[in-house]
């Protein structure tokens, strides 16, 4: 069977499960990682014959595909802020629009160290997972110190493993923040950011399968009667652990920034919302 034969099986399964963009974009993404040829469904190397080991590859990721596992899972990669990162069932598979929350912090950060002048500048990250958020501004921002918590130990191997494979030094600590005996055990800092769990448990019906059945609960989900736990934590914390012109940066639910907003406001911070890509209010920046 040549390429363009098993790439046409493969592309009219996946249609099954997803629109035949989405799934011409998969097909392509796993064919250039098993063969090695770019965009193989648009371009040449159709006729090649593919050795026995490649076939049973392609055989193996579309089984898995065909479950409703993301194909961020299925290869162990995914792109953010134009870097490969290694990723697993133990971390979310990182976000476009998460991006725009580096993007936002590095640009403030940068204008920070070079306008105004510190010292050491120093970075934490709550709930760090793949360490995609921690790596992609530690690459941005070499001279800073970047400190990275996560509760789960399995995501800080995950961290660790970006991290080294992506050349860049990070304090990576196991820490369950909502535990505030264990606050102590952290320092003072220019700048918190976090993508935290947001999700209400009672929204869970409403996500994709690939999500609601593959993504690590504890990083997606919050309980129904307190969906905005982290967001007063951090706000609580960083009373006491963020230098008095120091920032804050969350990632929000799109549905709920009023609310999260109130509760920095509470702590008397001041707050800025920006919307995402897509038009939806995603970040808030509290100083």
């Amino acid at each position: 069977m040549t390429t363009e034969q098993l790439y046409n099986d493969f592309l009219n399964q996946l249609t099954s499960i997803y629109e035949k963009r989405e799934a011409a974009n998969i097909a392509d993404w796993v064919f250039e990682k098993v063969t090695g040829f770019k965009r193989i469904g648009k371009k040449l190397n159709r006729d090649v014959e593919l050795e026995k080991d490649a076939i049973q590859k392609l055989h193996k990721y579309l089984a898995e595909l065909l479950q409703n596992k993301p194909v961020q899972y299925v290869l162990n990669e995914a792109w953010f802020y134009k870097m490969k990162f290694y990723v697993n069932e133990n971390v979310l598979i990182p976000r476009p629009e998460t991006e725009e929350l580096v993007e936002w912090l590095v640009g403030d950060v940068r204008s920070l160290m070079y306008n105004v002048g510190y010292g050491e500048f120093k970075v934490l990250e709550i709930g760090t997972g793949s360490g995609c958020i921690a790596v992609s501004i530690k690459k941005e921002l070499e001279n800073i110190g970047i400190t990275a918590i996560d509760i789960s130990e399995e995501a800080l191997t995950v961290a660790n493993k970006n991290a080294d494979a992506l050349h860049t030094k990070i304090n990576f600590l196991q820490n369950d923040f909502l535990n505030e005996t264990l606050w102590d055990l952290l320092g003072i800092y220019d700048v918190i950011v976090s993508n935290p769990p947001y999700i209400p448990e009672n929204e869970k019906e409403k996500l994709a399968k690939n999500v609601s059945a593959f993504e690590p609960p504890i990083a997606l989900f919050v309980e129904n009667n307190n969906p905005f736990i982290f967001y007063d934590k951090i706000a609580k914390f960083s009373r006491s652990h963020l230098e008095p012109k120091g920032k804050i940066f969350v990632e929000i639910h799109e549905e709920y920034a009023k609310e999260v907003n109130k509760i920095f406001l509470a702590y008397n911070f001041k707050t800025q919302i920006r919307e995402d890509m897509y038009g939806k209010e995603r970040i808030i920046q509290a100083m």
